[in-house]
């Protein structure tokens, strides 16, 4: 029998460890795949707000395919939903080979779309496979662990897109390619494609590897019989309304909507920052973004550990006022120091996910794979407000436009103090919860 302290039970130790690889793979795409914005506007010689349609084609399928993930989960178990995910991922990650000869952005949006849709149905599968692997009152720091492996991934994204994607960018501006001729054109856009192609079809092969590792491995039989035995608490509809009536989860998912949001108008539009306010190239911008990762990257380890003396609700809210804050500076004061302000704010972005994911999903026993689901959802925060803020930058420029995501942040703000107030008037303790949810009626 596992005891209190121990962190994940011993029977899912393999299980958990090759589920942190799946967390610091979709943090290798989603990180490849916000400079494509800059990418697809300088490439195609579009405006930001129609290259973010980018973020919208990734975020949206997020939103299309979270809840189909779920049920795949509540039908048959974590470890299916974990291997659909992967396998959609992999054949979206090959579609940017024909997407490159074909040469236009609707089938590059397709592959997109077709790779976030894998990663949709990976993360609601994955998230809460963690949160079960060890006793609930430790859930929230364990699933910030897994977490934390995901800036490993997000990292390795950016390193990937400022080495291999954006130096090969040609220099000519919109007007320049304007003037050139078809033959020219072509030339450049194809070269510039294929270096976008490139590291996408590499990584199919590496998340191959990962299907195979997660399809031999024995996942406890204790799971699978637990999976076959409890009832579905009355279906659908039954396990949506009690949802809906629980307060921590419902203000959850709208907590978890703008975080999104606020990552996503984040790292998109770092670089278009970096250019305008110091006249940085495409590369010497895609650097800050590296920097930020790297802070991202250490920030999640350091959280974690000081969850063990701190309050997650309340790291929440001193982060999320903070992050609030450097928006703002970065906004009124373009210039390096609003650059290196916005690479603070992903110090503040380290533990908001895992923290208010975990915190949704306290004490819901079954209806968590359902509930995984809707905060999964959330993601469409990432597809919709990068076009805000595009519309923003197009009319007002990019220094202003970091308004939206400092806006976004009061969100997050809100919901820690909203736990914390619940959980001190004694209101809500999860523990009670979560046993009352796995009682025979």
């Amino acid at each position: 029998m596992p005891t209190r302290r121990e962190f994940v039970h011993r029977d899912k130790l393999l299980p958990f460890i090759l589920l942190v690889c799946c967390f610091a793979a979709w943090g290798v795409v989603g990180t490849m795949t916000d400079p494509l914005v800059q990418v697809f506007s300088t490439v195609f010689s579009m405006s930001t707000l129609q290259a973010s349609l980018v973020q919208f084609a990734y975020y949206g399928a997020y939103f299309l395919l979270a809840i189909p993930a779920a049920l795949i989960n509540q039908r048959y178990s974590y470890k299916t939903g974990v291997l659909v995910g992967l396998g959609l991922a992999i054949c979206g990650a090959l579609l940017f080979y024909p997407a490159s000869l074909a040469m236009t952005y609707g089938l590059f949006l397709l592959a997109l779309f077709t790779l976030a849709g894998g990663l949709a149905i990976l993360e609601t599968s994955a998230n809460p496979f963690v949160i079960s692997m060890g006793p609930e009152g430790n859930a929230t720091r364990r699933l910030n662990l897994a977490q934390a492996f995901n800036p490993v991934g997000t990292n390795i994204g950016v390193l990937l897109a400022a080495t291999l994607i954006l130096p090969n960018l040609h220099s000519a501006s919109s007007a320049e390619r304007a003037a050139m001729s078809q033959a020219d054109l072509l030339a450049i856009r194809s070269s510039e494609l294929q270096a976008v192609m490139l590291p996408y079809v590499g990584f199919a092969f590496v998340l191959l590897a990962i299907w195979i590792g997660i399809a031999l491995t024995r996942m406890p039989a204790q799971e699978k019989a637990k999976e076959a035995v409890e009832p579905l608490n009355g279906g659908f509809a039954a396990t949506f309304r009690r949802l809906m009536h629980n307060a921590h989860y419902r203000w959850g998912v709208v907590a978890l909507f703008f975080y999104i949001a606020a990552q996503t108008c984040t790292w998109t539009f770092t670089i278009q920052y970096a250019q305008q306010a110091t006249g940085a190239s495409h590369t010497e911008a895609g650097m800050y973004l590296q920097y930020s990762m790297i802070v991202f990257l250490v920030a999640r380890f350091v959280t974690t550990w000081a969850m063990g003396y701190v309050r997650p609700s309340m790291l929440l809210v001193l982060l999320g006022a903070a992050a609030t804050g450097l928006c703002l500076y970065a906004a009124l004061n373009p210039g390096v120091s609003g650059v290196w302000a916005l690479v603070a704010v992903s110090a503040c972005l380290s533990l908001m996910f895992p923290t208010i994911y975990g915190i949704a999903l306290m004490g819901l026993g079954e209806d968590a794979k359902l509930a995984s689901g809707g905060l999964v959802m959330t993601l469409l925060g990432g597809a919709l407000m990068p076009m805000v803020q595009g519309a923003a930058i197009d009319a007002f420029g990019a220094a202003t436009s970091f308004a939206v995501p400092g806006l976004c942040f009061l969100a997050v703000v809100a919901y820690g103090l909203f736990h914390l107030s619940t959980s001190k008037a004694g209101l809500f303790d999860f523990r009670s919860t979560a046993r009352k949810v796995a009682e025979p009626a």
